[in-house]
């Protein structure tokens, strides 16, 4: 069940939404503009949050999920993106790289396909493409190029970081005590202009985190085979077809998975699956649970319900019967 209020403030120069849900896809339907889709890959009750403050040319946002998360797609159209892991348990995995420390996500018009660990927590600004380049050419700042069309761990000098940190601690915690102190257009302003002088800041010290050769190459090998296992259509294939089409030994290839992602090619292939069952049940017309599982390649039904149960913290039948009940 998702929670959300989108609270206006008093002009229609800013706003603040709020969200909450206990479903990754209702998490991930918060998220307004930004045209990504989420898949659960640790197994447990999932959790998440996501805040927004809207500003005339910035968007500054936070979000927490509480399980380990593939997220892909774009952030839309003409945006520029920077986000900062915050206090995680754990590192995402962006590109074969780690973001830690001084690293922080950068998107400039670019496809997303990152993994977070459990219980992780983003911060970042969001803005128009155009703004920043803008912005850059007056200043004379020249953006990271390799960093265009394509999500990368960047890094940055400290200083300019820790200040970012900095504002984005100081906007939540005014989020959670005083949000009518946006209500203020002086003070709107005052922290849009400090947010864009961070980023143009940080912009001079930018560049992509090296993982080396042998990263990269562990890094094609995981993308072909994620490429193969998201790209199957209807039929589901084994993981001794992506094996054999990567050229790969399981060993290798669980060995490539744990270095990219964190995970196994088995548990993270499964994971796929029971998101793409449970998002067929949840528009399910007449279908059985049986013949769903079935076509996404699970054909020992008593162990599917029981790794079902165990991933989503819900029996299969609960899910089409609350998806019958929507209809």
């Amino acid at each position: 069940m998702a929670l959300s209020a989108t609270l206006p403030i008093q002009d229609s120069a800013a706003s603040l939404f709020q969200a909450s849900s206990m479903d990754v896809d209702e998490h991930c339907a918060a998220l307004g503009r930004w045209r990504l889709s989420y898949d659960q890959i640790s197994a447990g009750a999932f959790r998440g949050s996501f805040t927004q403050l809207s500003l005339p040319h910035v968007d500054v946002f936070r979000e927490i999920t509480s399980q380990q998360v593939r997220q892909y797609g774009q952030l839309g159209a003409d945006s520029f993106g920077i986000g900062v892991p915050w206090d995680s348990g754990g590192e995402l995995s962006c590109n074969g790289t780690r973001a830690s420390g001084a690293r922080v996500l950068a998107s400039i018009d670019a496809e997303i396909d990152m993994c977070t660990p459990k219980a992780f927590e983003l911060r970042g600004v969001v803005a128009s493409t155009s703004l920043i380049a803008e912005l850059a050419g007056r200043l004379n700042i020249e953006l990271p190029r390799t960093a265009w069309h394509r999500l990368q761990v960047i890094e940055m000098a400290e200083a300019p970081v820790a200040r970012l940190r900095a504002h984005l601690a100081a906007v939540q915690a005014t989020i959670a005590t005083a949000p009518e102190t946006f209500d203020d257009p002086a003070v709107r302003q005052a922290l849009e202009d400090a947010l864009l002088v961070e980023i143009m800041d940080m912009l001079p010290t930018a560049h992509p985190s090296d993982p080396g050769r042998s990263a990269a190459a562990r890094k094609r090998t995981v993308d072909r085979a994620r490429e193969l296992m998201h790209g199957s259509g209807d039929r589901s294939l084994s993981l001794l077809e992506v094996c054999k089409a990567v050229g790969a030994s399981p060993r290798k290839l669980g060995y490539c998975f744990q270095e990219v992602l964190g995970t196994s090619p088995m548990h993270y292939w499964r994971a796929m699956r029971l998101n793409r069952v449970r998002r067929d049940l949840k528009r399910a017309v007449g279908a059985s649970v049986y013949d769903i599982a079935v076509q996404h390649g699970f054909w020992h039904f008593s162990q599917f319900s029981l790794d079902y149960k165990r991933h989503f913290s819900e029996k299969p039948s609960e899910t089409l019967r609350r998806a019958k009940r929507a209809a």
